[in-house]
C-alpha cells in the first residue's frame, strides 16, 4: 500500500496536475479531496493541452481509476462539460470514475450570491473566482446544503432548493439582483442527474476497499496550502482546507495511512487574486518571470502576482503538512536570470524573523530578506539528468532542500510530461 498526498505548497498554481499526471502512471487510485471547478490543473502531453477542474489529473491514463471525494463541491453543469471534453480525448470514463453521494453541490444560486457579494466588497473584495465555491461551502456548514446523493431523489430536492431559495431571493433583493425561479433549476438539475447518476456512490468505502487491497492512492489538492481556510492568509483564502488534513476529512482515508506527503512549489512564487505576497515583485523582473512562466490563470486567465521563491511561507507549509517530498516546478523560467534570489526571513518593524505570521496585519508589514544566487544563464528544459543541471542550479536547489529539512524528488522544467526529472523511486517495491 502507498498513500500520497499532493499538496500545493505555496498559493497555488505550482504545477499539481501535471505531478499527479505522472505520478498516477503507477496509481491505482486518484482522489480529488477538496475545491471545486475554481481550480483549474493543466497537463501537457503528445502535443496537447488539456485542462481540468473537476476531474482528478489521473484520468488519461487508463488504469487508473479517479475519485471525486466527498470534501469537494461539485458544479453538475460544468462536471458533465469536462466528462464530454475527455471523453473527446478517447479516454474512458466509465468504471473508472467515481463521484462522492456526499460531496455538495454548486447550483445556480451560489454563482450568483458569489458574484454579487464580491461586487458589494468593492476595494476589499477577496479575488474569487465567481464560480460560486464559497456560498456552497457556506451552505454546507450551515447544514442546508444540497449533496450529490440529493439529485438522485426529485422530491428530496425539489424540497431543498425551495427552502433555501426563499432565503436567496430575500439576499439578492438587498443586493438588487433579480430572483432565481425554481422550475428551470429544476430542470437543469435533473438532468444532470440522469447522466451523472452512473458515477455517484459512496466512495468512503470504495477507498477503504482500496486501501484494504494494498493498492497505490494518490490524493490531490486544488490550490495551496497558503490558501487553506484555518492556516493560509485569511480572509484572502479558499473556502476549503488543501492542507494535508483536508486530504483525510475530504476522502475518508484516515491520517495514519498518510505515508508520504509531498509538497509542490515553484522554483520563484506567484499569487492570484488579492491579499499579501511579501516577495511580489511589482517590477520588470516580476514582469519577466510572469512571461516566462506563462503565468496566466488556467480556470479565468487573469495574470499572476510573481516574487522570488518564498522559503519562510514554504518552511510553514512544510511544518502545517508534515511534507517529506519536495518538487520543483518550472525551474526553467529562472534560465535567463543573471541572479535569482530566495527569501530566507523577514523583517517586520525592523526586527527579524523567520516564523511565517499568520496575522494578516504583520504579514502585510513583512520586509523579504533574500539569499542571492548566481543565475546559469543555461536553458535547463533539454536536460533530463540532475547531474546534468549547471553547478549554480544545483546548489540553488540544494540550498532550498537543505533550508526546509525537505529532499527534493522531483524537479520540472517544462510543462510536458518528459520535461522532467524523478531523482528517486517513488514507488519502491
Amino acid at each position: 500500500m502507498s498513500v500520497r498526498v499532493v499538496i500545493g505548497a505555496q498559493w497555488g498554481d505550482e504545477g499539481k496536475g501535471k505531478i499527479v499526471d505522472i505520478l498516477s502512471h503507477k496509481a491505482d487510485y486518484v482522489v480529488r479531496y477538496q475545491g471545486g471547478a475554481n481550480a483549474g490543473h493543466t497537463l501537457h502531453f503528445e502535443g496537447e493541452t488539456h485542462v481540468l477542474h473537476l476531474i482528478p489529473s489521473g484520468i488519461f491514463h487508463p488504469g487508473t481509476h479517479c475519485v471525486i471525494g466527498n470534501g469537494v463541491v461539485v458544479d453538475p453543469v460544468t462536471l458533465l462539460e469536462e466528462m464530454d471534453r475527455v471523453r473527446q480525448t478517447g479516454a474512458e470514463l466509465e468504471n473508472r470514475l467515481f463521484i462522492s453521494e456526499t460531496a455538495h453541490v454548486i447550483l445556480p444560486y451560489h454563482k450568483q450570491l458569489d458574484q454579487v457579494g464580491e461586487h458589494a466588497l468593492g476595494q476589499q473584495k477577496i479575488g474569487t473566482t465567481g464560480r460560486g465555491i464559497g456560498p456552497a461551502y457556506v451552505h454546507k456548514v450551515a447544514r442546508v446544503g444540497i449533496r450529490m446523493g440529493d439529485l438522485l431523489d426529485e422530491k428530496v430536492l425539489r424540497k431543498k432548493m425551495e427552502i433555501n431559495l426563499t432565503e436567496i431571493n430575500t439576499r439578492l433583493a438587498a443586493y438588487h439582483a433579480e430572483p432565481l425561479d425554481l422550475t428551470g433549476m429544476m430542470e437543469e438539475m435533473t438532468r444532470a442527474a440522469e447522466s451523472l447518476r452512473p458515477f455517484i456512490c459512496q466512495t468512503t468505502s470504495l477507498l477503504h476497499k482500496a486501501l484494504a487491497d494494498r493498492k497505490k492512492i494518490v490524493l490531490e489538492g486544488a490550490q495551496g496550502a497558503l490558501l487553506d481556510i484555518d492556516h493560509g492568509t485569511y480572509p484572502f483564502v479558499t473556502s476549503s482546507s488543501p492542507t494535508a488534513g483536508g486530504a483525510c476529512t475530504g476522502s475518508g482515508i484516515p491520517p495514519t495511512a498518510l505515508q508520504h506527503i509531498m509538497g509542490i512549489s515553484k522554483a520563484y512564487c506567484t499569487r492570484v487574486g488579492n491579499g499579501p505576497f511579501p516577495t511580489e515583485l511589482d517590477n520588470e523582473q516580476g514582469e519577466q518571470l510572469r512571461n516566462a512562466g506563462h503565468e496566466f490563470g488556467s480556470t479565468t486567465g487573469r495574470p499572476r502576482r510573481c516574487g522570488w521563491i518564498d522559503l519562510v511561507a514554504l518552511d510553514y507549509a512544510v511544518k502545517i503538512n508534515g511534507i517529506n517530498e519536495l518538487v520543483i516546478t518550472k525551474l526553467d523560467v529562472l534560465d535567463s536570470f543573471e541572479t535569482v534570489k530566495a527569501c530566507t526571513s523577514y523583517r517586520i518593524n525592523g526586527k527579524s524573523t523567520n516564523v511565517f505570521p499568520v496575522s494578516l496585519n504583520r504579514l502585510e508589514q513583512a520586509e523579504p530578506v533574500y539569499e542571492s544566487f548566481p543565475g546559469w544563464k543555461t536553458e535547463t528544459r533539454d536536460i533530463r539528468s540532475y547531474e546534468e543541471l549547471p553547478g549554480p542550479t544545483r546548489r540553488f536547489l540544494e540550498f532550498i532542500s537543505s533550508h526546509l529539512g525537505v529532499a527534493v524528488k522531483i524537479v520540472s522544467t517544462g510543462p510536458g510530461r518528459d520535461e522532467t526529472m524523478v531523482l528517486s523511486d517513488l514507488y519502491p517495491e
